[in-house]
């Protein structure tokens, strides 16, 4: 399993989510607010998803920060924040952004399935992650390592890649036929837009229910 988790990441190392969303000079603050301009054009729903300005004075652990563009709106929130990221390269990303902005949060680099390894065990008033669990080969692995970081008041917002959302069901009849009209495989395949991403889980709503059936 530790190649699988390789393979994850050295993916998101050779293209960072989202890092191609601006032309302007790498790392400088008109790059890093085109990329964020961007982002949440494309999608809107993240904003009422996170809503980054309720947690002000709270403590927030990202789950999967990539380049850092939710990242970087807990903070300006007011969010004590706390980002791991298992690419290297993206969460090197992050950090920049952070320096260009002189903004500050806590860093780790490591892989979520084995969090208590790394990280102090402390509580968080929110822990968050947008697209990235489905990518682990064991999402059920990180969602058990959370449980350590949490207590009655700690509020979990995830979100996961949707089994039969309307956008894999149009790649699935459109594109289905190159993978034998294997749902997963095709699914798998298109998830992201450089496409071919190694793991890519989808869920039904039982299923997320029987993931967190411990919360």
């Amino acid at each position: 399993m530790e190649n699988v988790i390789n393979s994850v990441r050295n993916y998101w190392n050779i293209r960072p989510c989202n890092v191609r969303h601006s032309k302007k000079e790498f790392l400088s603050k008109e790059y890093f607010s085109e990329v964020e301009t961007k982002k949440y054009f494309v999608e809107p729903h993240i904003l009422t998803f996170a809503e980054h300005n309720k947690w002000n004075k709270k403590n927030v652990l990202e789950i999967g920060c990539g380049i850092g563009t939710d990242s970087i709106n807990f903070v300006r929130s007011g969010a004590n924040l706390t980002c791991v990221e298992l690419s290297d390269e993206s969460l090197n990303i992050c950090k920049s952004r952070f320096k260009t902005f002189d903004l500050k949060a806590n860093f780790y680099n490591g892989n979520a399935e084995v969090l208590t390894s790394f990280l102090p065990k402390t509580k968080y008033d929110l822990i968050y992650s947008f697209g990235v669990i489905h990518h682990s080969p064991n999402p059920h692995n990180i969602i058990n390592e959370i449980k350590t970081y949490m207590d009655e008041n700690t509020e979990a917002r995830l979100m996961l890649y949707a089994k039969f959302s309307c956008k894999a069901l149009e790649f699935f009849i459109l594109q289905g036929y190159k993978f034998g009209f294997n749902y997963h495989k095709t699914i798998q395949y298109f998830a992201e837009a450089q496409l071919d991403v190694p793991v890519a889980y989808t869920y039904t709503e039982n299923e997320i229910k029987d993931l967190l059936k411990d919360f």
